[in-house]
């Protein structure tokens, strides 16, 4: 059935926003470094690779400069226009053909980096990567701002990823697949779409009031 839903709504989706898409794929031609798509290999279910799709938003070869695969916030590596597209996370909406093809679900786990799943407990992994990846999930909604996580830490920024980032996805992660169901799917695409309307809304801390502790490191006031 989510399969199902899935293709539904990331046919649908690309229907309608094709205006938008196509008017940011010129923008992007345009400007820059004149590179539309982004391809990263990612780790999908069963452990899979698969190519993520994205929009353009760092200059070329970023992952092999400074901060690696991490973004920090005012990344210098950030192109002008990448930064709306960051920040308003339309520069995901590419993955609704990772969606349409099967390589990804509208709802599941973010699919990792491969050089990230040393960050994550190695007890937890092998659940999380049981299921497809998600355009959005739990995970998604708590560290949409993830980037001021790391700028607010006087950590290094992957052993803050190491020490907190990694370790509470996990749970978040193992918290989505204990309640894994299809009114879970459509609350948490609905609460994405608020979260783009009202960013700074925590709108599924009062919905899901169960959710595993955070810690104060990983809190934005």
């Amino acid at each position: 059935m989510i399969r199902i839903l899935d293709i539904i709504l990331s046919g649908l989706a690309l229907v309608l926003l094709a205006p938008l898409l196509l008017s940011i794929m010129i923008i992007l031609k345009l400007t820059g470094e004149h590179e539309v798509f982004y391809f990263q290999e990612r780790i999908g279910k069963d452990g899979k690779p698969f190519y993520l799709w994205k929009f353009a938003t760092m200059i070329s070869n970023s992952q092999n400069m400074e901060g690696g695969y991490i973004t920090t916030k005012n990344d210098s590596r950030v192109l002008p226009f990448g930064k709306f597209l960051r920040k308003s996370k339309i520069n995901e909406l590419p993955q609704l053909i990772n969606i349409l093809i099967g390589d990804m679900s509208v709802v599941g786990p973010r699919p990792k980096v491969n050089a990230h799943l040393a960050f994550y407990p190695q007890e937890t992994l092998d659940e999380i990567l049981s299921i497809k990846p998600g355009l959005t999930g739990i995970a998604s909604l708590f560290f949409r701002d993830e980037e001021s996580m790391i700028a607010k830490s006087t950590l290094p920024p992957s052993d803050f990823y190491q020490s907190y980032i990694g370790p509470y996805k996990s749970k978040l992660e193992i918290w989505y697949l204990s309640k894994k169901s299809i009114y879970m799917y459509i609350k948490i695409i609905a609460l994405t779409a608020w979260s783009v309307v009202f960013p700074r809304s925590q709108a599924y801390r009062k919905i899901f009031k169960d959710l595993p502790e955070a810690p104060k490191e990983l809190l934005i006031a």
